[in-house]
């Protein structure tokens, strides 16, 4: 992403245009704009020691014209000529800001609000409290919800699943990064543990039925299967909590946190119930600006596009990161859902095709890296589309 610089000339340097022409010509004219160049730069120079003088004149010492304080005023001497100096005290003039105020929130969180999506006690808030541990978690019924909260500006950021190592990717949120213009500014990875969850003093061989979310019940099979329950499917695991609370069945067991049994008073009949102890879900960190990206620390570059048609053009696309060495740690497809393509060739002829995919790479890059920069200028010779979700550091701590 390059930088245009755009130069600023002041009535110091004489315009170039019909310099030839007034060279070879009348002397006359050369004189007029001389003259004319001087009386500028003289204007020029008033008009900046006003201004600059008006600038450095602070809040405080502008004084409201009201009826019977011209006197006052008056004998007020002192107060009158440091209206009319240089603040004495530079210290307190304001600070100019820098990249890292506009691109960093406070490292814990503070005054930060968060939108997730689920109930309070889901995994998607503690992804939240991981990344931002005193900010204030909003629950979202919905993952679009979420991304509206945030583009409202409802909350500052959101927190929303993108792939899981056991259930694969969340399909719905690479569909909502494209259709909404939010900015991805960092990952969360966390290792989630299941909890059986049942109502005080229940134990496990009570229960018939266990709630939670459909992804939670594929993660927990083995465990369901040989207690031989029936699976209900639930809007997400804290919800499922809060629904055996709610209705009161001894029978009813919840598939969520810890955390949430203790936000709901549940008691934890088994724990780590999963299939897979290395369980880790990924989540996203969404804002409405983007961040700088630095060379400071391990960056991710998170991008989408589609692809003209012919042979090899896939593998094209996935050379220009190879050529310059570029690790690709994520890539997924998506198909096109506002049309189908129709495909025809130079006599008008085809037929509708309705598989024309979207593709989401993440490569482990930062922006500010020249390979990264060439990589996608390369890429955009052949690419019809591309859009760069977000560049934003690793998370590479559990």
């Amino acid at each position: 992403m390059a930088l245009k610089c755009v130069s600023i000339y002041g009535c110091n340097k004489a315009p170039q245009l019909g310099t030839s022409n007034c060279m070879s010509g009348n002397s006359g004219l050369i004189t007029n704009l001389r003259y004319d160049l001087d009386k500028c730069c003289k204007w020029e120079c008033c008009s900046l020691g006003v201004l600059a003088q008006k600038a450095i004149t602070s809040v405080e010492e502008e004084k409201p014209t009201v009826p019977g304080m011209e006197a006052s005023l008056a004998n007020d001497g002192v107060q009158e000529d440091e209206s009319k100096g240089f603040h004495k005290d530079v210290n307190l003039l304001p600070k100019p800001l820098t990249a890292v105020d506009l691109s960093s929130s406070p490292s814990d969180g503070s005054n930060v609000r968060v939108a997730y999506q689920g109930s309070p006690g889901a995994y998607c808030e503690d992804a939240a409290l991981k990344a931002y541990p005193k900010c204030e978690t909003v629950p979202c019924e919905e993952f679009e919800a979420a991304f509206k909260a945030v583009e409202l500006w409802l909350v500052d950021k959101a927190v929303l699943p993108i792939e899981n190592s056991v259930g694969g990717s969340i399909h719905r949120n690479y569909d909502l990064l494209l259709r909404h213009r939010l900015h991805i500014v960092g990952e969360v990875q966390m290792r989630v543990d299941h909890c059986l969850l049942g109502l005080p003093g229940v134990r496990k061989e009570e229960i018939e039925c266990v709630v939670s979310h459909p992804q939670a019940l594929a993660q927990c099979e083995i465990m369901l299967t040989d207690l031989g329950v029936i699976k209900v499917g639930a809007p997400d695991t804290a919800g499922a909590a809060q629904l055996v609370v709610s209705k009161g069945a001894r029978d009813t067991g919840a598939i969520a946190s810890a955390r949430a049994a203790n936000i709901y008073g549940l008691d934890i009949l088994a724990q780590k119930i999963q299939d897979d102890d290395e369980n880790i879900t990924r989540f996203l960190i969404l804002a409405r600006e983007p961040i700088i990206p630095g060379l400071d620390r391990p960056y991710k570059t998170s991008i989408v596009f589609s692809l003209e048609e012919g042979p090899g053009v896939l593998f094209k696309a996935l050379a220009v990161f190879a050529l310059r060495g570029i690790n690709l740690s994520k890539i997924e497809s998506r198909p096109q859902q506002q049309r189908p393509l129709r495909v025809v060739d130079d006599s008008n002829e085809g037929s509708a095709k309705y598989f024309d995919y979207l593709f989401y790479i993440d490569f482990e890059a930062s922006m500010a890296d020249p390979r990264a920069q060439c990589a996608l200028g390369h890429l955009q010779e052949f690419a019809r589309f591309l859009r760069v979700l977000g560049c934003y550091p690793m998370d590479t701590a559990l």
